[in-house]
């Protein structure tokens, strides 16, 4: 089990203008946290330490141990707002995680068995790379699989298809939305169509 540990100060210097100092003077990330049954906090946290948390891609879908000014609450990653393009975090949004409450994260998905259906001669498209979920703190998984070792070509695989692990509520479903999460599709072009082209 990682340790996933940030350390924050408060911030009382508000405002855009004050968001864009931080980040280029102190290298800051400007963060806010909410939640819970406390007001929200302005925070701010060193941009390195907060990009070496999100190296692990499992820091997306786990408890963190945030410290603020030595105070310390569990949150989790809400939302993330990065620069379009060098893809470094501008602002965060934490929630605070209450014991025995119910929290809602986007989860990561991990495709397992793709071998299987190339093999007959299909191709995959991903349709999503995370779900949100709905579970009590303790149930949060670090990731959703899905197994496409007997999808057959032309299938779709759905939420609904999924085994959402115990505990944990897919959110789309519970709104009665079955997205689509992936596809096996036969090949665009068949082989000997490419054959004939190329003669």
């Amino acid at each position: 089990m990682n340790d996933f540990t940030l350390n924050a100060e408060l911030r009382s210097d508000l405002g855009k203008g004050a968001s864009r100092r931080l980040r280029r003077l102190a290298s800051l990330v400007p963060a806010v946290v909410y939640g819970g049954d406390k007001a929200p906090e302005s925070i701010s946290m060193l941009a390195k330490e907060i990009a070496k948390l999100l190296e692990n891609e499992a820091a997306y879908s786990h408890i963190i141990e945030l410290s603020v000014g030595g105070t310390k609450q569990n949150v989790i990653i809400k939302a993330l707002q990065r620069h379009p393009a060098k893809g470094h975090v501008l602002h965060a949004d934490f929630v605070r995680v209450v014991a025995g409450q119910k929290l809602t994260a986007i989860v990561p998905v991990h495709f397992v068995g793709e071998a299987a259906p190339i093999k007959k001669g299909g191709e995959i498209s991903h349709v999503t790379a995370e779900i949100e979920v709905s579970c009590l703190p303790k149930d949060l998984p670090e990731f959703i699989e899905v197994d496409l070792s007997n999808a057959e070509v032309g299938s779709i695989i759905h939420l609904s298809d999924l085994k959402a692990p115990k505990g944990v509520e897919f959110v789309a479903l519970a709104h009665g939305d079955d997205k689509a999460v992936a596809n096996v599709h036969a090949p665009r072009v068949a082989p000997e169509a490419e054959e004939t082209a190329a003669e």
